[in-house]
């Protein structure tokens, strides 16, 4: 144990450049794991999308998502440790990601699935800039070039898909803009409590929390409109498997591992696999649903890949020692410790 607390001091203050190769490679197994899961979503989209709405979607997947996160803590294998610890800010992180997937939701009402793309592409940019004024965090010219590399390859990629631009509603840009910079935020807050709680607390809180929000959301809304048919889409196994996936996978886990790249790892560089997701997704529609591949989504996608990787293998090489807040930034989280994080 003593030895366990010292190795553990030696890390303590080092970037994600600095720990052992070992632990680098588990961060970033798990930030390819993270793209990967979310990059296959958009086949459960797709299929959930044919038998119900986009509030039942969202409802029955925070279901199966807060179902899953509950189990191993009734069974007492996992502990939600809470007391004395700052649960406004749990709140607010977990908060800032439903407002991503409320305004993400409406916002597709009004805007296309091409310009969602676009503005979900500058995440990494709102992350970096909230994380350098809140986290004081700061990457080097390197890393902006090789972000600006891979969000441009993005855009590029979504500009060429569109047959045209016609139509922009202006109100579902800016919903779609208010759920990037949540998202945003929710990022660098995760990187905020990391100290305070575990990758499972947080997961836990997004889980529950959306499955409270969305579930009350379906009952009222059906309720007075007076169409409310809260078990009609488990008539189709289709749906229940796709959201099955959106919910477990697509939710929990991913929030989970997404939380543990941010407990060790800069948020512009654990923001940026978000972007390599979108790169899966065109490969997953390929393969999956023999869409069409043109020469622009090879080159896109190959600058994608060479952003994130660039965005990964840069940055500040030194750890900026500033006070016992900054002492931990690259530590992973113990949940048990009481020490408060930034913010």
């Amino acid at each position: 144990m003593i030895g366990r607390t010292e190795k553990n001091k030696e890390l303590e203050g080092k970037t994600d450049e600095q720990k052992p190769s070992k632990s680098r490679v588990t961060v970033y197994g798990v930030a390819v794991l993270f793209s990967l899961i979310v990059g296959f979503s958009f086949l459960a989209v797709k299929t959930s999308v044919k038998t119900a709405t986009p509030l039942e979607i969202l409802t029955y997947r925070f279901n199966f998502a807060a179902i899953a996160a509950l189990i191993p803590v009734i069974f007492r294998y996992l502990k939600i440790g809470l007391a004395g610890r700052s649960k406004k800010r749990l709140m607010l992180t977990a908060g800032f990601y439903l407002g991503f997937m409320v305004f993400q939701t409406i916002g597709l009402l009004f805007a296309t699935s091409v310009e969602s793309g676009i503005i979900f592409a500058i995440i990494p940019i709102l992350a970096k800039v909230i994380a350098h004024y809140y986290l004081g965090e700061k990457g080097d010219w390197k890393q902006n070039v090789f972000v600006t590399l891979s969000i441009t390859a993005v855009i590029v990629m979504f500009v060429f898909s569109a047959r045209d631009f016609e139509g922009v509603s202006a109100t579902g840009l800016v919903l779609l803009l208010i759920s990037s910079i949540s998202m945003a935020l929710s990022n660098v807050f995760m990187r905020g409590v990391r100290r305070e709680f575990s990758p499972y607390t947080i997961a836990f809180a997004i889980s529950l929390g959306g499955c409270l929000l969305f579930n009350g959301a379906t009952l009222v809304i059906g309720t007075v409109s007076g169409q409310l048919q809260y078990l009609a889409p488990l008539g189709h196994w289709e749906f229940i498997v796709a959201t099955a996936f959106l919910g477990i996978p697509s939710t929990l886990i991913s929030s989970l591992l997404m939380a543990f790249m941010l407990a060790n790892m800069e948020a512009v560089k654990a923001t940026i696999f978000g972007n390599l997701s979108t790169a899966i997704s065109i490969v997953a529609g390929v393969i999956f649903l023999k869409e069409a591949l043109y020469l622009y989504h090879i080159v896109c996608t190959a600058l994608i890949i060479a952003g994130v990787v660039g965005t990964s293998l840069s940055g500040s090489p030194k750890p900026r020692v500033k006070g016992s807040e900054e002492q931990n930034c690259g530590s992973t989280p113990d949940p048990d410790h009481n020490e408060e994080g930034i913010g």
